[in-house]
């Protein structure tokens, strides 16, 4: 992922009660909408293996790790563009310094980021997979010199530090899909809809890295709230595709961010959950020009 911004947040007891009017609200919106359809061969180490094999191609610039992998036909989305991988990042030998992959086992597919400090590149990736665990659709968005807040060495020093904190929850403590979409949802309606803000659990403190600016200063009561959207009537983020891991408690989402100049963007939005009390959530998000 262009992995432009990251929060991190811990519970704050006098969130709970809008925090549960917020999970009531997330399970409303999903309740009219579709759910999405589960595959019946959706296996993990098939998951992983691609993963893998993304990496090891993007790692040698040549699309040859993946092939055993690929569907015929497969589709290569780079910046919310089809095009051919030989014109692609992945058509580029990187040296990869960061990587982590997230696993939706409902819908069949991984979110995996990645950054390469001397490529430079900061990279996020949705892998679908169809029924027969054979790989359908790799979304990249890839940022490198010139994208907006772009610096893949602080980036990747922000997310190493961050990195121990992100581990799988106990099934007790996870949320459901519904909720942790909604989550990520409400934080990216705030630019079109004005009382959003109010539907995202909020945690004190809370850290926000966009690009490489870092905004945490180690204090108690670091907020996220401010620099938040206070305009309302901007386009909505649309095309927003979403991969959702409960056991760690996250969903990546890509979309187009149609109100600045059109830009690429995904939201990775973790948040660890128990019973009706959201607790520390995290949010990175990366930006690219899609024009």
């Amino acid at each position: 992922m262009t992995r432009s911004t990251l929060e991190k947040c811990t519970s704050n007891q006098t969130m709970v009660p809008s925090i549960k009017n917020y999970l009531l609200i997330g399970f409303l919106a999903s309740a009219s909408s579709a759910a999405p359809l589960a595959q019946a061969a959706c296996d993990r180490t098939i998951l992983t293996q691609a993963a893998d094999a993304y990496i090891a191609a993007q790692t040698a610039g040549s699309l040859t790790p993946l092939q055993p992998m690929l569907a015929t036909p497969w589709l290569y989305t780079e910046n919310n563009k089809n095009i051919s991988t030989t014109s692609s990042v992945l058509s580029k030998k990187l040296t990869i310094d960061h990587r982590r992959t997230n696993y939706d086992l409902v819908t069949c597919a991984t979110y995996t980021e990645l950054i390469a400090a001397t490529g430079p590149y900061v990279i996020g990736t949705q892998i679908r997979h169809g029924a027969d665990g054979k790989v359908s659709s790799i979304d990249t968005i890839a940022s490198t010199t010139g994208s907006w807040l772009f610096n893949a060495t602080k980036t990747l020093e922000y997310v190493k530090a961050e990195d121990p904190g992100w581990t799988p929850l106990p099934a007790s403590a996870q949320s459901s899909r519904e909720v942790i979409q909604a989550a990520g949802d409400a934080y990216l309606d705030m630019w079109s809809d004005a009382h959003a803000h109010e539907k995202v659990p909020w945690g004190t403190p809370c850290v926000r890295l966009e690009g490489s600016a870092y905004t945490g200063k180690g204090m108690a009561n670091d907020s996220c709230q401010p620099g938040i959207p206070s305009n309302h009537n901007q386009a909505p983020n649309t095309r927003r595709r979403y991969v959702i891991d409960e056991e760690m408690g996250s969903v990546s989402v890509f979309c187009v961010w149609e109100h600045m100049v059109s830009l690429c963007f995904f939201l990775l939005f973790w948040m660890i959950g128990r019973a009706e009390v959201v607790l520390p959530f995290g949010l990175q998000m990366g930006f690219e020009s899609c024009d």
